[in-house]
Formats: C-alpha cells, structure tokens, sequence
C-alpha cells in the first residue's frame, strides 16, 4: 500500500438537477475537479467499499451524517463519503439513507481510489474492484491525517471496521481543532 502525501489530481463525474432535461430522470453530468473539493479547504472523506453494502449502510454512512454538525464544528468544511460506485448508485443510495449532508462522491472509473493505492480486488464477494475503507484529512489538498482499517489485501475474508469510523475521526478533530 503506497504512503500518499497529497490527493491524487482527478475529475469525478457526478450529476446535478437540471430541470431543462425534464422525464423521470433530470439531471446531467457534472465534472468536479480534485482541486474544486479539497482547494483551500479543510475536508474529511470517508471511503467505503460499495452503496447499499451491510456496514457501508448501517454504519459508515449513517454515523458521519449524523455527527456532521458536530464534525464541522471542529474546523471541516466539508465531509465526503467516497465510493467505487457510479452517480446514479450514489444519488439512489443517499436518498434511501435519507442522506442530506453528507457528500456522495462517486469514483465509478475507480482513478481516485487507484491512484490513492487503495484499491482491492473484492471478487471474493462478487464485488469487482473497490476501495479498501480508510478515512482522512484533508487540508487544501494535502492528506493531513489518514486511518486506513487494518488487514488491506485483496479479497479480505473480513471487512474491518474499526478505524475508519467516525468516533475515531472526531477524537482526531477535537485534539487536532483548526
């Protein structure tokens, strides 16, 4: 697992509301640059390995969202939950978790993940190629604090939760407060 001091540079494919688009489906496509979410601000991002997932979505998720006050509280700008999923499966996700401040970045192409040499083969659960769950710090780019779950390997029989979590994050943020 390569030790990564700054976010990789990449653009994220998302999609906003477009009501000129109109049908059951109006949105369009909307690039979000590396430099657009981490310039100049101070950002936690969770990564997890897929939406709609057992913990992804009993836990992981649901704890970030609701703690996110208090997480913005200690000096964040923004919290990111991050995904090798595409925008659709993100927007679907987050309206059935009923999320609404959480940020669902979806890494479909899975570049950001790779290039943050995060990436693991999950076929054992007929999964494909998803993140390994880890979380972090992010200040104007630079990956000021990660926490990466223990055991990262290809097809892991277990999926460790124990450091990605958002109480860990928050004992970070209140001892390290901006």
């Amino acid at each position: 697992m390569p030790v990564v001091d700054r976010v990789p540079d990449v653009v994220f494919k998302t999609r906003v509301r477009d009501e000129s688009v109109g049908g059951d489906n109006p949105f369009r496509w909307q690039d979000v640059t590396t430099q657009e979410l981490f310039g100049g601000k101070r950002v936690v991002v969770f990564s997890l390995p897929g939406a709609f997932t057992p913990t992804c979505s009993s836990t992981h998720l649901p704890g970030y969202e609701n703690k996110y006050d208090e997480i913005k509280a200690l000096g964040v700008d923004e919290v990111i939950c991050l995904s090798v999923n595409d925008a659709f499966v993100m927007f679907r996700w987050g309206q059935s978790l009923k999320v609404e401040k959480v940020f669902l970045l979806p890494d479909g192409n899975a570049e950001f993940t790779r290039k943050m040499g995060m990436l693991v083969e999950k076929d054992n659960l007929g999964f494909g190629l998803r993140s390994w769950r880890y979380s972090m710090v992010v200040n104007d780019g630079n990956i000021e604090k990660m926490f990466v779950e223990p055991g990262f390997e290809d097809n892991c029989p277990t999926d460790p939760f124990e450091a990605s979590d958002v109480d860990t994050m928050l004992n970070y943020l209140k001892a390290n407060k901006k």
